[in-house]
């Protein structure tokens, strides 16, 4: 109840809406990636879901975002469900893939800005190696590139409170790992899938 008050209070916010020009939003397990330029980003897309997949749907974030109030930490783990990971001190001991994978394994569907980092809204960054990882490890996990316009202008960096604007959350076709596709080949195609929802 709460989680759908959140979600469309969050939908007004941005104005965000869905347009699924590649793919159904259909109730299967999936890794929806996406650009990123702005904190609201995986809130917006996770609003953006039918409740239907939304309550399957957890948001990967920055645990040193998410936990600096009471509030966020709230929203973060009881009404987004996010996985929250750690930026800062990765090591073979403290892996973010190994959360990520739990909650796949666990048969829920995740949101994931494999940029690394917020963008300018103009260009899409070259993505780090963890969709990769993702994808060779849950071959049966579908990965739906989404292209979010307009948040950067919405909750620019810096700012806390959003202006009202139109925004879009486009959501493509779906891609897998081939068969001895390279890292670097995979990670590109799924950065151009993305570049070519924007241009779309």
């Amino acid at each position: 109840m709460i989680a759908d008050l959140f979600a469309g209070i969050i939908k007004l916010v941005s104005g965000a809406n869905p347009r699924w020009v590649g793919c159904n939003p259909e109730e299967r397990q999936r890794i929806y990636f996406a650009n990123h330029t702005s904190h609201l980003d995986a809130v917006v897309l996770w609003a953006t879901l039918p409740m239907s997949l939304r309550i399957r749907t957890r948001p990967v974030a920055a645990q040193d975002y998410w936990t600096k109030s009471k509030m966020r930490f709230y929203l973060a783990s009881k009404v987004f469900r996010a996985v929250l990971i750690e930026r800062e001190k990765v090591s073979l001991k403290n892996n973010p893939l190994d959360l990520l994978l739990k909650a796949l394994q666990q048969g829920d569907s995740l949101i994931i800005f494999p940029e690394g980092t917020r963008g300018n809204g103009r260009d899409i960054q070259p993505f780090k190696s963890g969709l990769y990882h993702l994808a060779k490890k849950m071959s049966d996990v579908e990965f739906v590139p989404v292209h979010i316009d307009n948040m950067n202008r919405i909750l620019p960096k810096g700012e806390v409170l959003p202006v009202p604007l139109l925004s879009c959350v486009s959501f493509g076709e779906s891609l897998r790992l081939a068969d001895k596709e390279s890292k670097s080949d995979f990670l590109e195609r799924a950065r151009l899938a993305i570049v070519d929802l924007k241009q779309s």
